[in-house]
Formats: structure tokens, sequence, C-alpha cells
């Protein structure tokens, strides 16, 4: 049990540490939040018709609206522009506790997967890599490609989540490959 909670918290650490690099140093995420020159202008607009907190996809279908008006309105809509936006009333800076939970889940989520690879026995060194990268492309997929399959995201906005997966995953599984295999 120690051995999983120190090569978790080691490859936490590693997890931690690439999403930081990555967004913060190489800016492999620049293209996932664009500048606008007029976006004090459309923040303000935006403020001043919204007024409830949350995502919105426009145009889309009154609440209650039937399947048939849905597929008219996206007939009508076929080449005209379309925006996904998410909403907040109000700026407030907390990274540092989204950094704390950002660090707790990278533990969390490599500590479950220290068990789910050991269950079975352990895997050697190439095993473990191997279910590591193989959950980080898993996460990729579900995740930021599904969002980029039904919302038509820009590729740019996960090309960054992609290497992050690869990457910070396959960093990990060397670590844990290594630490879990040491004698």
């Amino acid at each position: 049990m120690k051995k999983w909670i120190i090569g978790s918290l080691i490859g936490a650490i590693i997890m931690f540490g690439w999403q930081g690099l990555s967004w913060m140093v190489l800016n492999i995420h620049k293209d996932a939040a664009k500048y606008h020159p007029a976006q004090d202008s459309i923040v303000n607009y935006l403020s001043s018709t919204i007024t409830e907190e949350g995502a919105y996809m426009m145009p889309t279908g009154k609440p209650g609206s039937s399947m048939k008006d849905h597929q008219e309105m996206m007939k009508q809509m076929e080449g005209k522009p379309w925006v996904s936006l998410i909403y907040h009333k109000s700026f407030k800076d907390h990274m540092v506790m989204s950094m704390v939970r950002g660090f707790l889940v990278n533990f969390i989520i490599v500590l479950l997967l220290v068990v789910l690879l050991t269950k079975g026995g352990l895997p050697n060194f190439m095993g473990v890599v191997t279910g590591t990268l193989s959950v980080g492309v898993i996460t990729f997929l579900w995740g930021p490609y599904m969002g980029h399959v039904w919302y038509d995201l820009p590729w740019g906005m996960i090309r960054g989540d992609m290497l992050d997966a690869v990457v910070a995953w396959g960093l990990c599984g060397v670590w844990l490959g290594w630490w879990l295999n040491k004698k």
C-alpha cells in the first residue's frame, strides 16, 4: 500500500507538472481560448441580455420544442454561423483552489490507475506503460475528442489536450512502470 501511495503521489506530481508546463510555459493550449479585439463590447452586450450563468448553444430550440421543430431549425441554420458559449456573471480568481483540486484529482486518478493495473498481479514495465498510455488516450477520446466530434470544435482547441494525454500519461506510465516493478 505504501508503494501505491508513493507511486501515486509522484505520478500526480508528474501529471500536475506537465499540466503547468503545457498551459503556462509551452502554451500548447493557445488556440483553446482566442483573443477577440471586440471582446469588451461583446461581453457588455451579452451581460445586458443573459441573466443566468450557464452553457449556451445558439441557436437552439426552445425548451419543449418538438423534434420536427428542431430538425427544421437545423435545416434553416445550414451554412450559417452558430455560437457555443459559457457565461459567468462575475470573474473570480480562484487559481489556488483550482490548483489544489487539480492536484488532488491527479492523485486520485493515478491511485485508481495503480489499483487497476495491479489488481490481477503486477504487469511488467511495458505493461504498465502501455496500460497507462491507454488510459490517457481513452480519456482524450472520451472527453475532448467527443466534443470535437459532436460540437465541431476546431482541431486547435483540442490539440493541446491530445498532447497532454500522450505526454503526461506517458511520463506517468514510465514512472509507474519503473517504480511498481522496483524490487
